[in-house]
């Protein structure tokens, strides 16, 4: 009887090891909220990723929810990172699709729309830590419609 149930356990963790195994592990996931009247041009947002506790990959992502007063199909954002202590710093433009030709929202929900767009893949060391500037860069000083945006990185 002992030797099933050992048996059993040896099974259920091998089964729990096999599915996680292949997964992505969220190390951070922070969203910033942004006024719904409008998110100034200048006002950007910050975010402080903490130290990673192993070295590798990760994958970085751009999270962004908006409602249906957005005016316009897509959205640019200008992404600058630090990677500390080493000070290495890097700029991107992200530029988002958010509405097809025929007016639907690319997005999932129904009256609030969240996207996920793939930023960038980083290799990290053990204590490296993010800090993470987002604004737009669209011609509209201030831009209507968007109620957050979002960093989240997972090790690849």
């Amino acid at each position: 009887m002992a030797k099933n149930r050992y048996s059993f356990l040896v099974l259920v963790m091998l089964m729990v090891m096999a599915l996680t195994a292949c997964q992505k592990q969220t190390v951070y996931n922070h969203y910033e909220h942004t006024p719904l009247s409008g998110w100034e041009k200048n006002d950007t947002l910050t975010f402080d990723v903490p130290p990673m506790t192993h070295d590798g990959r990760y994958v970085e992502e751009v999270g962004l929810r908006i409602n249906g007063d957005y005016p316009f199909t897509g959205l640019s954002l200008i992404v600058k990172q630090t990677v500390r202590p080493s000070m290495e710093t890097k700029s991107d433009t992200l530029n988002c699709k958010l509405i097809d030709q025929q007016g639907v929202a690319k997005g999932r929900g129904v009256s609030h729309y969240q996207y996920i767009f793939h930023l960038t893949t980083l290799e990290l060391k053990k204590d490296d830590r993010l800090h993470i500037d987002i604004r737009h860069d669209m011609k509209r000083e201030i831009l209507p419609g968007i109620s957050d945006i979002g960093i989240r990185l997972t090790k690849k």
